[in-house]
């Protein structure tokens, strides 16, 4: 009778030590679900280019933003191509005025991806960029993708051009 005692108060003390470490491990208190998306600080007085920027063919421009994420920030990436045919991402209120629809025949392209150090809330980027001499000039769009580090992303979508 002794033993079967012992078990079941064994048995007890199990299930009593599982449901503590259960209810306590599950516990998500410091860690909050992360559901908003990261921002690109359109107010940063440095933030360059801005919409209808002028850039000239053959010289190099600093892209330079400020970004900032509730929980921390993951990646970000620049997209410049034309927009010869006028087609539109612009995140922005005013509009560019557009040269005439053309067909490209060497026109500029950049695309590239840009890691975040980890565990950075807020950062300001900075980034040369080199504009060739031998390229289309003409209407270009410029896109900023920001991504955090749970993969909500933000985009901004600008016009400029790219003059002789």
């Amino acid at each position: 009778m002794k033993s079967k005692t012992t078990y079941y108060f064994l048995h007890l003390l199990f299930i009593i030590f599982a449901t503590i470490i259960l209810l306590t491990g599950c516990s998500d208190d410091d860690k909050s679900l992360d559901t908003e998306y990261p921002v690109i600080d359109q107010s940063f007085e440095a933030n360059y280019p801005q919409q209808c920027s002028e850039i000239k063919k053959g010289e190099s421009f600093t892209f330079t933003a400020y970004f900032t994420d509730n929980q921390y920030l993951g990646s970000y990436s620049i997209d410049i191509h034309n927009n010869f045919d006028h087609h539109n991402h612009s995140t922005e209120v005013n509009d560019c005025d557009l040269a005439a629809i053309k067909t490209a025949k060497t026109p500029f392209l950049f695309i590239n991806n840009f890691s975040i150090p980890e565990g950075l809330k807020e950062c300001k980027a900075e980034l040369n960029i080199n504009i060739p001499e031998d390229i289309d000039s003409g209407d270009y769009h410029f896109l900023v993708m920001l991504t955090d580090a749970e993969g909500w992303q933000t985009t901004r979508g600008i016009s400029i051009k790219i003059t002789e």
